[in-house]
């Protein structure tokens, strides 16, 4: 029993120390960068940096990690990084589309879909956007830019 409870605690301060490492590691990008630069890296198991990763993605199923790129347990790509320090990261909505993009270089864009997922927003850190609207048989009957173009087949 003795031996039972001192495993406990012992997972138990391990898993905490993990957390405090996500907790730390959040926005700290690039993240495959400065986890090994800090050397959280050299100290993890395989088991660890993907309980780190997830955490720090939002993802309730362990990811799956291949160099420095890591998907969801879906295969979609969540985050990348290269040599220079560059990255990016994505993410999805429940029905696996795409919704969000941002990267090193601060740029960013978002899309948003209607309930039969159709694209009907989308934007990005330029100012650039556009807009459709589709019927109910999925076909676009209206399309806007922020340049002003109109396409209205309503």
């Amino acid at each position: 029993m003795k031996k039972l409870i001192k495993k406990i605690l012992r997972e138990d301060q391990r898993e905490r120390y993990l957390d405090k490492i996500v907790h730390v590691m959040k926005n700290d990008y690039p993240l495959f960068h400065n986890l090994n630069l800090y050397g959280f890296y050299d100290q993890l198991s395989e088991e660890e940096l993907n309980y780190v990763l997830s955490g720090i993605f939002g993802q309730k199923e362990p990811v799956k990690i291949k160099g420095t790129v890591v998907n969801d347990k879906n295969g979609n790509l969540i985050y990348s990084e290269d040599s220079y320090g560059n990255w990016g990261e994505l993410e999805y909505n429940e029905n696996g589309k795409l919704i969000y993009y941002v990267d090193s270089k601060d740029y960013w864009w978002k899309i948003e879909y209607d309930e039969n997922g159709n694209e009907i927003y989308r934007e990005n850190s330029n100012g650039w956007w556009e807009k459709s609207e589709y019927d109910k048989n999925g076909n676009e009957i209206y399309h806007e830019t922020s340049l002003g173009e109109i396409v209205d087949n309503r």
